[in-house]
């Protein structure tokens, strides 16, 4: 493999944080390639929740995710960086002056590396009850994320879990669905307050149903879909049963970073450690958003760009120690060619 095949940085992770290391990265003026191992740019937000609000991004009062992507998308890529999907990243090789990145697409050379790859592994966590494996499948009304409101227009929802998502369509799927109830395991929500005092009004005027503290004992179905789910009171132990059409268990995911925790970078908490210019323990690599551990993280976009801009400076002073660190305000870079 020639120098010519070389990048300067090879950003590994395609969702918001790493798009905008990958706009960095041209905006100072060196080659940069993404390699992600979804079959498209976007990360979370296209593969899990395209049709979920987005309310806490500067600058954007209300977006849905699918749009925040496209606009990343194309930030992120108009300087034209080389894009390989549907490549996970299996070995992070150290070489002479250089990393050898060995993915099952082929292997890729880099001068430096920045890990924007999220939690790692889309692994949710499912409802371990009998009758759940059986409907887990295309048509069988067990989800464990919404990809599209239409799917469930019409129907009957039951919401599993307590968090943000949970309670977020809970408050999406209201007017689309026929009908939607909430279950979760303790009466305390984990959502923002003012989501849950909204869901919490709605329920008060029928328009939606809560149920705690409760959880799925298992689920029934008719021809190879769900129909009926057996829930109970975990304090009385009392079943109710509650006639849905879907299921969608909102529960998180169990975090895996996969080959990354093999390659010999320092890891806590199931993250990658790294210090204040989001560097790792291996000089030339650097890591952003929320794959990161220091002192003080927030598992935020907003927070991932801003990582990801003091990663990619700081590559640039590692690729050349004499490079100003900062690119200066994007209003005066001809890069952009505004007029005055």
């Amino acid at each position: 493999m020639s120098d010519a095949n070389i990048t300067d940085i090879t950003v590994i992770g395609g969702g918001p944080t790493g798009l905008y290391a990958a706009f960095y990265a041209g905006l100072r003026g060196i080659s940069c390639r993404i390699v992600d191992a979804l079959p498209q740019l976007g990360g979370q937000l296209m593969a899990l929740y395209p049709e979920k609000y987005i309310f806490d991004v500067g600058g954007l009062p209300k977006i849905l995710a699918k749009d925040l992507a496209n606009n990343m998308i194309e930030q992120g890529t108009q300087f034209g960086p080389e894009v390989v999907l549907g490549a996970e990243v299996q070995e992070m090789v150290p070489e002479d002056g250089h990393f050898r990145l060995v993915t099952p697409r082929g292997e890729f050379l880099t001068r430096t590396v920045c890990v924007t790859a999220g939690k790692g592994a889309l692994n949710p966590r499912v409802l371990e009850c009998p009758g759940w494996d059986d409907h887990y499948r295309d048509g069988g009304g067990a989800h464990t994320h919404v990809r599209q409101i239409e799917d469930f227009r019409g129907r009957r929802v039951l919401i599993v879990g307590g968090g943000d998502s949970a309670v977020d369509w809970v408050l999406g799927l209201r007017g689309v669905a026929r009908s939607v109830t909430l279950i979760h395991r303790r009466p305390e929500f984990r959502a923002h307050k003012s989501s849950v005092l909204e869901m919490q009004a709605l329920a008060e005027k029928g328009e939606v149903q809560i149920l705690t503290p409760y959880e799925v004992r298992h689920m029934e179905g008719v021809n190879g879909c769900v129909a009926r789910v057996t829930v109970f009171n975990n304090e009385t132990n009392e079943d109710t049963h509650v006639e849905a059409d879907a299921v969608i268990a909102l529960l998180g995911f169990k975090p895996d970073l996969g080959p990354i925790a093999r390659w010999g970078l320092a890891l806590e908490k199931n993250t990658i450690r790294v210090n204040g210019v989001m560097e790792t323990s291996v000089p030339g690599v650097y890591a952003a958003g929320d794959v990161v551990h220091y002192e003080g993280k927030l598992e935020l976009i907003s927070c991932g760009y801003g990582e990801a801009a003091i990663a990619v400076n700081n590559a640039v002073r590692y690729l050349n120690p004499k490079a100003r660190l900062a690119p200066g305000h994007s209003t005066n870079l001809k890069i952009f060619k505004q007029d005055d």
